[in-house]
């Protein structure tokens, strides 16, 4: 149902008591901003320096909307599951290359959404509760924990607010394995409640960036657990056969059919599910469709967030 805006502002003033599951101790979070972002209409987003390769890997840099990115040179990914629990869809294995972008270091949080509404350019999530938290986005305790039930196309709307974009299928396997063979970001070590909020160890979603141990080759954080991150790319089970070895960017549309990739799993997803080669579909928005329609939305879940990527 269609979120009133007045309403929204309303109760994002409110301050309603912290429902954390799981009832373990957290991992010790990093540093991260816990400011509203202020209301900042998208032309006045600046453009960044291209991503020319000639800086680091793993180096950052800070977006107007507040999200560090950490930046991916070009270079090739070993794409697809090397390991005895990959599934059909992430076969074969194959050697893509990949242009030098940027990625958000974490997942957009609530505040940072927040920001994109108050800005004229976003609709306000599908519903402000999370899995067990009937208050979660109106409530500035989880300011800085991921959106969750936005559709694909708010996801892409928010991207292109902030003035980057969802990444490819491609571009995020990359940001969260790097250069080797990996099971999972930080390695082919089994996950632990160190690394990752997976299994409903933690019972909900946690902070962005509550587990850098975890954090991938490049320094993303959260690319394992927490929320299944939103991409770009329409989904196809046999689009790995077709071996697009540069920069690919997913199947056509197909125009009874917008199933769109979901990557890295939930906190509520099992060591299986959150490998770095795990893929999911979930359908997107058909945003030809009437507005506001199921059509047109798509999909959404308190198990589903998303994280941005730029190429410049």
């Amino acid at each position: 149902m269609k979120k009133l805006f007045p309403i929204l502002v309303a109760l994002i003033m409110l301050t309603a008591a912290c429902q954390l599951g799981g009832g373990q101790e957290q991992p010790t979070p990093i540093t991260i901003s816990t400011a509203i972002p202020t209301n900042t209409p998208v032309a006045s987003i600046p453009t960044a320096a291209p991503a020319d390769n000639n800086q680091a890997a793993g180096s950052e840099r800070t977006s107007a909307d507040g999200m560090t990115e950490v930046f991916v040179p070009q270079g090739s990914v070993q794409m697809g599951g090397i390991d005895s629990a990959a599934s059909g869809d992430e076969k074969p294995v194959h050697k893509v290359s990949l242009q030098a972008f940027w990625i958000d270091k974490l997942e957009v949080t609530n505040a940072m959404y927040l920001g994109c509404i108050t800005g004229g350019s976003c609709q306000p999530p599908q519903a402000v509760k999370s899995e067990t938290r009937p208050s979660y986005f109106d409530n500035p305790d989880f300011n800085d924990y991921p959106v969750v039930y936005v559709t694909w196309g708010e996801a892409a709307a928010y991207c292109k607010w902030a003035g980057r974009r969802l990444p490819t299928e491609a571009e995020w396997e990359r940001a969260a394995r790097g250069d080797d063979v990996r099971i999972y970001p930080w390695g082919s070590n089994n996950p632990d409640s160190t690394l990752a909020n997976f299994n409903y160890q933690f019972g909900d979603t946690n902070r962005v960036g509550s587990y850098p141990a975890g954090a991938s080759p490049f320094g993303a954080l959260d690319m394992a657990g927490n929320v299944a991150e939103w991409v770009n790319d329409y989904y196809s089970g046999t689009y790995y056969s077709q071996n697009i070895d540069s920069n690919p960017t997913g199947p056509n549309a197909r125009s009874n059919l917008f199933d769109r990739v979901v990557r890295g799993g939930s906190f509520g997803d099992s060591k299986i599910l959150i490998r770095v080669s795990k893929r999911s579909q979930v359908t997107g928005s058909d945003l030809n469709a009437d507005v506001g329609s199921a059509a047109y939305l798509g999909d959404f879940s308190p198990r589903i967030g998303f994280r941005c990527a730029a190429n410049n």
